[in-house]
């Protein structure tokens, strides 16, 4: 059973606001915001070097979480400055020749579709979109006709950043897998609020951040890679960390997905990243995904009293991430009187996710994402909160 009051009481930030921004970045534990600042007091007082000596064999058990939490190899994970960046790299070690098929979904992060684009003008590869079916997910079957030899890569979000959606990543999976085509998984939004198996999803690659649902700290995230494939991927830059140079005309590649990594990192934010994956593993995502889905369903039900409110959230299978939209109110402006209530939430505009938010004739809308410490009371206050808006008419 996942204890709300002694999670709550374990995340400071509880006292102070409630935060409904866990898509842009969560409320990180106590203990990991310990572990971060007790790392920047041991480099101010024995230095940057040799405090991460000292520190070396709990660098190294930040793999073994990771690899614990998305049910992978040590060896086929990278910890690198961000998500994107993760995702960067193992793009970009992809080789691709004019006319093969890059097949993507509609509901695609702006970051992706820009790298996408940037590859077919330079390679002449075809960027494809498959439509979505009547849930506004993904068409599994869509995307199963459109597979030939020409298809090189299938890439796509499996939690867009806004609508609620949740992607059928394991049936991509499945199709991948039988013409073993390449599988790249953006799961920014879905690690560490739902359970992740890269063999039961059958991807071959996957991104995702530290600081959302993960609670962990800024500017780091992490890669996983199949080791099958791992060792036919050459990343776009190397350094002295992601190769050794051997003689002075070579150099040989990292075994394992540290080639993708480079040498100079925040220490102490990767430390703070696998003590919130720790916490994560404490928790049980298991546990906690359902009380996330059961929290986010109820708002929606909250929203849908509010005058004037409609709830744009799509899919199947539906997660912790609720938008919406308030007539003839400019989102912005709803964030800034919801922030000097101390409620947290964020905007979503149509460049994040251009192509689904034009086929839904969106261009912008509020965005509140539930976590596994938000209470029903935080929901209800959040909810008054908007009646009293529309009431008074600010």
């Amino acid at each position: 059973m996942l204890d709300i009051e002694r999670v709550r009481r374990e995340t400071p930030g509880c006292e102070q606001v409630i935060h409904l921004n866990n898509a842009g970045a969560a409320l990180v534990p106590g203990v990991v915001l310990e572990t971060v600042k007790g790392h920047l007091d041991l480099e101010a007082h024995m230095g940057g070097y040799e405090a991460a000596r000292k520190v070396a064999a709990r660098l190294d058990a930040v793999y073994d979480s990771l690899a614990r939490l998305i049910h992978a190899e040590p060896d086929e994970i990278a910890v690198v400055e961000n998500a994107t960046r993760a995702w960067d790299m193992v793009f970009y070690s992809l080789n691709f020749r004019p006319g093969e098929r890059i097949l993507t979904s509609q509901a695609e992060y702006a970051s992706n579709f820009i790298a996408y684009l940037q590859t077919a003008r330079r390679t002449g590869a075809v960027v494809e979109v498959i439509p979505n079916d009547e849930h506004g997910q993904l068409d599994v079957a869509a995307l199963a006709k459109r597979m030939d030899e020409r298809v090189r890569l299938i890439s796509i979000t499996h939690v867009p950043t806004n609508g609620g959606l949740v992607n059928p990543a394991a049936e991509v999976g499945k199709i991948a897998r039988a013409w073993q085509v390449p599988y790249l998984l953006d799961a920014c939004q879905s690690v560490g609020q739902m359970p992740i198996d890269v063999g039961e999803i059958g991807c071959d690659m996957l991104s995702a951040t530290s600081r959302k649902y993960l609670r962990g700290p800024r500017g780091v995230g992490f890669l996983y890679v199949r080791r099958e494939l791992l060792h036919h991927l050459e990343p776009p830059f190397l350094d002295l960390h992601a190769a050794t140079w051997t003689s002075p005309e070579h150099y040989e590649l990292d075994p394992t997905a540290k080639r993708f990594e480079n040498w100079e990192c925040n220490i102490a934010a990767k430390l703070g990243f696998g003590r919130a994956v720790d916490y994560a593993l404490e928790q049980k995502v298991e546990v906690t995904w359902p009380y996330i889905q059961t929290l986010a369903e109820a708002l929606r039900g909250r929203l849908a009293e509010v005058p004037g409110v409609t709830v744009r959230d799509v899919g199947q299978v539906r997660c912790g991430i609720v938008s919406f939209t308030l007539e003839g109110v400019r989102p912005d402006r709803l964030r800034d009187y919801l922030t000097h209530q101390t409620i947290n939430v964020n905007v979503s505009r149509a460049p994040s996710t251009l192509l689904d938010m034009k086929a839904r004739n969106i261009g912008e809308l509020v965005r509140a994402s539930v976590h596994y410490y938000n209470s029903e009371a935080e929901l209800n206050r959040f909810t008054e909160a908007l009646h009293a808006y529309r009431a008074v008419g600010v």
